[in-house]
């Protein structure tokens, strides 16, 4: 099995990134920036502010070079740089990484934004499941508190299914577990139960009445087609 190990820059020292190197695991960590790394990307952000100014809208030039610092890192390594300026300013960023540049799947705009910055959307979905009591561990025995974790992943697998096919086509599509919840969960209702149907009626003027019909009609529909 490959592994590719991501994380923030705190991980970025000489210890872990000679480990894997010597173990085959390949990483991508972020890097903390410097006077040296800042000097790598001058005329990128310079391209990068001329764009901005052009567009009116933030934009990124990359950098793709090699670099060792003066004395902590043992050899050379690959670094990219993201050159990016916004209406606010220049704001750079690196990440040094063990993948190699020959491979086109890891050029420097795609290491980037599709490999290291996929690592901040996945730490959304941790975030996530906190809003669906992940972090609720008050029981008196690991046991129990195992099950309320169990709980709350299953929680978010059926909420994560209601966001990805009920509401695919709406304005929840990419909206937060906690969101979901507060508008279309949360919702006064009447219940009535039969044998072999559950009636909601939901009041007239509720905003997202719409939504929570569609998400009705889509999860039937795919449900009854599985």
């Amino acid at each position: 099995m490959r592994i590719i190990l991501r994380a923030d820059s705190g991980f970025s020292n000489e210890t872990l990134m000679g480990w894997c190197e010597a173990n085959n695991v390949d990483y991508v960590f972020g890097l903390a920036r410097n006077r040296r790394l800042e000097a790598a990307l001058v005329e990128p952000l310079v391209e990068a502010k001329r764009l901005c100014i052009i567009s009116g809208r933030p934009a990124r030039v990359f950098r793709d070079f090699q670099y060792r610092t003066i004395d902590s890192w043992s050899r050379t390594r690959r670094i990219v740089g993201k050159a990016e300026h916004t209406l606010e300013g220049a704001n750079p960023r690196f990440i040094v990484t063990s993948l190699k540049r020959t491979r086109v799947a890891y050029d420097a705009r795609a290491l980037y934004e599709d490999l290291y910055c996929a690592r901040g959307e996945a730490e959304n979905r941790v975030g996530e499941q906190f809003d669906l009591f992940a972090d609720r561990a008050s029981s008196a025995t690991m046991q129990a508190n195992q099950l309320r974790m169990w709980f709350s992943a299953m929680a978010y697998v059926l909420v994560d299914t209601l966001r990805r096919v009920g509401l695919r086509h709406s304005q929840f599509a990419d909206a937060a577990v906690a969101t979901i919840r507060l508008k279309l969960l949360r919702l006064g209702a009447q219940v009535r139960t039969s044998v072999r149907r559950i009636h909601f009626a939901i009041a007239s003027g509720c905003p997202n009445k719409t939504e929570f019909e569609l998400a009705y009609l889509y999860l039937q529909r795919a449900f009854s087609s599985a």
